[in-house]
Protein backbone atom coordinates (compact mmCIF):
# COMPACT_ATOMS: atom_id res chain seq x y z
CA UNK A 1 0.00 0.00 0.00
CA UNK A 2 1.32 3.43 -1.00
CA UNK A 3 0.79 6.10 1.64
CA UNK A 4 0.21 9.10 -0.67
CA UNK A 5 1.64 10.73 -3.81
CA UNK A 6 4.55 12.27 -1.92
CA UNK A 7 5.49 8.86 -0.54
CA UNK A 8 5.22 7.42 -4.05
CA UNK A 9 7.51 10.09 -5.48
CA UNK A 10 10.12 9.64 -2.76
CA UNK A 11 10.19 5.87 -3.22
CA UNK A 12 10.42 6.17 -6.99
CA UNK A 13 13.23 8.72 -6.65
CA UNK A 14 15.32 6.16 -4.77
CA UNK A 15 14.90 3.73 -7.67
CA UNK A 16 15.74 6.46 -10.21
CA UNK A 17 18.81 7.87 -8.45
CA UNK A 18 21.16 6.47 -11.11
CA UNK A 19 19.75 8.99 -13.61
CA UNK A 20 20.46 12.02 -11.44
CA UNK A 21 23.79 12.69 -13.14
CA UNK A 22 22.10 13.00 -16.53
CA UNK A 23 20.37 16.30 -15.67
CA UNK A 24 17.06 14.63 -16.56
CA UNK A 25 13.82 16.31 -17.57
CA UNK A 26 10.95 15.04 -15.42
CA UNK A 27 7.62 15.23 -17.26
CA UNK A 28 4.42 14.70 -15.30
CA UNK A 29 0.95 13.76 -16.47
CA UNK A 30 -1.42 16.13 -14.64
CA UNK A 31 -3.00 16.36 -12.41
CA UNK A 32 -2.17 13.39 -10.20
CA UNK A 33 1.29 12.77 -11.62
CA UNK A 34 2.56 16.24 -10.73
CA UNK A 35 3.12 15.87 -6.95
CA UNK A 36 4.73 12.47 -7.59
CA UNK A 37 7.02 13.95 -10.23
CA UNK A 38 7.87 16.95 -8.04
CA UNK A 39 9.35 14.66 -5.40
CA UNK A 40 11.43 12.90 -8.07
CA UNK A 41 12.64 16.16 -9.61
CA UNK A 42 13.54 17.53 -6.17
CA UNK A 43 15.54 14.43 -5.23
CA UNK A 44 17.36 14.29 -8.59
CA UNK A 45 17.86 18.08 -8.84
CA UNK A 46 16.05 17.87 -12.17
CA UNK A 47 13.82 20.11 -14.27
CA UNK A 48 10.06 19.58 -13.94
CA UNK A 49 7.35 20.16 -16.54
CA UNK A 50 4.04 18.67 -17.65
CA UNK A 51 3.02 16.79 -20.77
CA UNK A 52 -0.65 17.29 -21.59
CA UNK A 53 -2.73 14.50 -23.11
CA UNK A 54 -6.43 14.36 -23.91
CA UNK A 55 -8.29 11.22 -24.89
CA UNK A 56 -10.39 11.16 -28.08
CA UNK A 57 -13.58 9.34 -27.15
CA UNK A 58 -15.92 7.47 -29.47
CA UNK A 59 -19.27 9.09 -30.38
CA UNK A 60 -21.73 8.44 -27.56
CA UNK A 61 -19.03 6.52 -25.66
CA UNK A 62 -16.63 9.15 -24.30
CA UNK A 63 -14.78 6.61 -22.13
CA UNK A 64 -13.93 4.44 -25.17
CA UNK A 65 -10.56 5.81 -26.33
CA UNK A 66 -10.19 5.80 -30.10
CA UNK A 67 -7.08 7.95 -29.88
CA UNK A 68 -5.29 10.67 -27.96
CA UNK A 69 -3.86 14.09 -28.63
CA UNK A 70 -0.68 15.34 -26.94
CA UNK A 71 0.74 18.85 -26.78
CA UNK A 72 4.32 19.89 -27.41
CA UNK A 73 6.42 21.71 -29.99
CA UNK A 74 4.49 19.70 -32.56
CA UNK A 75 1.07 18.36 -31.59
CA UNK A 76 0.96 14.56 -31.71
CA UNK A 77 -2.24 12.69 -32.57
CA UNK A 78 -2.31 8.92 -32.05
CA UNK A 79 -5.33 7.07 -33.45
CA UNK A 80 -6.55 3.50 -33.00
CA UNK A 81 -7.32 2.86 -36.68
CA UNK A 82 -8.79 -0.59 -36.17
CA UNK A 83 -11.20 0.64 -33.50
CA UNK A 84 -12.14 3.67 -35.60
CA UNK A 85 -12.97 1.37 -38.51
CA UNK A 86 -14.83 -1.07 -36.27
CA UNK A 87 -16.99 1.75 -34.84
CA UNK A 88 -17.57 3.34 -38.26
CA UNK A 89 -16.29 6.72 -37.10
CA UNK A 90 -16.14 9.41 -39.76
CA UNK A 91 -13.20 11.65 -40.61
CA UNK A 92 -15.44 14.66 -39.96
CA UNK A 93 -16.04 13.52 -36.36
CA UNK A 94 -12.30 13.05 -35.79
CA UNK A 95 -11.53 16.49 -37.18
CA UNK A 96 -14.14 18.12 -34.93
CA UNK A 97 -12.81 16.31 -31.86
CA UNK A 98 -9.21 17.12 -32.68
CA UNK A 99 -10.06 20.82 -33.03
CA UNK A 100 -12.05 20.83 -29.77
CA UNK A 101 -9.36 19.00 -27.81
CA UNK A 102 -6.60 21.23 -29.17
CA UNK A 103 -8.45 24.21 -27.70
CA UNK A 104 -8.76 22.36 -24.40
CA UNK A 105 -5.03 21.61 -24.37
CA UNK A 106 -4.20 25.23 -25.13
CA UNK A 107 -6.44 26.39 -22.26
CA UNK A 108 -4.81 23.94 -19.87
CA UNK A 109 -1.34 25.01 -20.98
CA UNK A 110 -2.29 28.65 -20.30
CA UNK A 111 -3.60 27.70 -16.86
CA UNK A 112 -0.60 25.63 -15.83
CA UNK A 113 2.24 27.46 -17.55
CA UNK A 114 0.92 30.81 -18.77
CA UNK A 115 1.02 29.53 -22.36
CA UNK A 116 4.74 28.69 -22.23
CA UNK A 117 5.63 25.70 -24.37
CA UNK A 118 6.84 22.51 -22.74
CA UNK A 119 10.58 22.13 -22.22
CA UNK A 120 12.05 20.26 -25.20
CA UNK A 121 13.04 16.64 -24.74
CA UNK A 122 15.60 16.56 -27.57
CA UNK A 123 18.85 14.91 -26.50
CA UNK A 124 17.73 14.60 -22.86
CA UNK A 125 16.99 11.79 -20.47
CA UNK A 126 13.24 12.10 -19.91
CA UNK A 127 11.49 10.60 -16.88
CA UNK A 128 7.75 10.37 -17.59
CA UNK A 129 5.70 10.17 -14.39
CA UNK A 130 2.10 9.44 -13.48
CA UNK A 131 0.47 8.57 -10.15
CA UNK A 132 -0.61 5.21 -11.54
CA UNK A 133 -1.39 3.41 -14.78
CA UNK A 134 -4.62 1.63 -15.63
CA UNK A 135 -5.06 0.83 -19.33
CA UNK A 136 -1.93 2.78 -20.29
CA UNK A 137 -3.58 4.58 -23.23
CA UNK A 138 -2.73 8.08 -21.96
CA UNK A 139 0.82 7.13 -21.05
CA UNK A 140 1.34 5.45 -24.43
CA UNK A 141 0.26 8.61 -26.26
CA UNK A 142 2.66 10.69 -24.18
CA UNK A 143 5.55 8.29 -24.85
CA UNK A 144 4.97 8.39 -28.62
CA UNK A 145 4.86 12.18 -28.62
CA UNK A 146 8.05 12.49 -26.56
CA UNK A 147 9.81 9.91 -28.75
CA UNK A 148 9.25 12.15 -31.80
CA UNK A 149 11.44 14.80 -30.12
CA UNK A 150 14.47 12.45 -30.20
CA UNK A 151 15.29 12.26 -26.49
CA UNK A 152 18.43 10.51 -25.27
CA UNK A 153 16.23 8.01 -23.45
CA UNK A 154 12.75 7.72 -21.95
CA UNK A 155 12.17 6.26 -18.49
CA UNK A 156 8.61 5.58 -17.38
CA UNK A 157 7.97 5.81 -13.63
CA UNK A 158 4.71 5.00 -11.85
CA UNK A 159 3.81 3.82 -8.35
CA UNK A 160 1.33 1.14 -9.44
CA UNK A 161 0.17 -0.55 -12.65
CA UNK A 162 -1.36 -3.85 -13.71
CA UNK A 163 1.04 -6.43 -15.22
CA UNK A 164 -0.65 -6.42 -18.64
CA UNK A 165 -0.19 -2.65 -19.04
CA UNK A 166 3.45 -2.94 -17.99
CA UNK A 167 3.93 -5.63 -20.63
CA UNK A 168 2.52 -3.35 -23.35
CA UNK A 169 4.44 -0.24 -22.29
CA UNK A 170 7.85 -1.71 -21.47
CA UNK A 171 8.97 -2.10 -25.13
CA UNK A 172 8.16 1.57 -25.79
CA UNK A 173 10.64 2.95 -23.23
CA UNK A 174 14.28 2.50 -22.32
CA UNK A 175 13.55 1.74 -18.68
CA UNK A 176 10.43 1.26 -16.60
CA UNK A 177 10.24 1.66 -12.82
CA UNK A 178 7.06 0.65 -11.00
CA UNK A 179 6.71 0.10 -7.26
CA UNK A 180 3.76 -2.29 -7.35
CA UNK A 181 2.30 -4.48 -10.12
CA UNK A 182 -0.61 -6.28 -8.45
CA UNK A 183 -2.15 -9.13 -10.41
CA UNK A 184 -5.52 -8.24 -8.88
CA UNK A 185 -5.36 -4.63 -10.01
CA UNK A 186 -8.24 -2.47 -8.85
CA UNK A 187 -9.01 1.23 -9.09
CA UNK A 188 -5.90 3.33 -8.50
CA UNK A 189 -7.39 4.90 -5.39
CA UNK A 190 -7.58 1.49 -3.71
CA UNK A 191 -3.79 1.11 -3.88
CA UNK A 192 -3.23 4.34 -1.89
CA UNK A 193 -3.99 5.07 1.75
CA UNK A 194 -4.56 8.72 0.72
CA UNK A 195 -5.63 9.44 -2.87
CA UNK A 196 -7.15 12.88 -2.44
CA UNK A 197 -7.84 14.67 -5.71
CA UNK A 198 -5.09 17.03 -6.86
CA UNK A 199 -6.26 20.57 -7.61
CA UNK A 200 -5.14 22.91 -10.38
CA UNK A 201 -3.72 25.20 -7.71
CA UNK A 202 -1.53 22.37 -6.40
CA UNK A 203 -0.26 21.65 -9.92
CA UNK A 204 0.54 25.33 -10.45
CA UNK A 205 2.31 25.55 -7.09
CA UNK A 206 4.50 22.54 -7.91
CA UNK A 207 5.43 23.90 -11.33
CA UNK A 208 6.08 27.40 -9.98
CA UNK A 209 8.49 25.97 -7.41
CA UNK A 210 10.58 24.71 -10.35
CA UNK A 211 10.21 27.87 -12.42
CA UNK A 212 7.87 26.33 -14.97
CA UNK A 213 4.54 27.65 -13.70
CA UNK A 214 2.69 30.72 -15.01
CA UNK A 215 3.48 34.29 -14.15
CA UNK A 216 0.68 36.15 -12.39
CA UNK A 217 -0.88 37.36 -15.66
CA UNK A 218 -0.74 33.87 -17.13
CA UNK A 219 -2.28 32.44 -13.98
CA UNK A 220 -5.19 34.91 -14.13
CA UNK A 221 -5.74 34.31 -17.84
CA UNK A 222 -5.62 30.54 -17.39
CA UNK A 223 -8.25 30.61 -14.64
CA UNK A 224 -10.46 32.98 -16.61
CA UNK A 225 -10.21 31.02 -19.86
CA UNK A 226 -9.80 27.47 -18.52
CA UNK A 227 -11.54 24.58 -20.26
CA UNK A 228 -13.40 23.56 -17.12
CA UNK A 229 -12.20 19.97 -17.27
CA UNK A 230 -11.58 18.49 -13.82
CA UNK A 231 -9.56 15.44 -14.82
CA UNK A 232 -6.75 15.72 -17.35
CA UNK A 233 -5.54 12.18 -16.92
CA UNK A 234 -8.08 10.27 -18.94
Amino acid sequence: MIRDRQDAGQRLAERLARYGGDAPLVLALPRGGVPVAAEIARALDAALDVVLVRKIGAPGQPELAIGAITDGKAVHIALNDSLIEQCGISRAYLEREEKRLLKALEARRRRYAGGRQRKPATGRTVILVDDGIATGATVRAAILAIREENPKRIILAAPVAPPDSIQVLRPLVDDLVCLETPAAFRALSLHYADFEQVSDDEVIACLSAFGTGPDRAGYRDGHRNGDGDTNADV
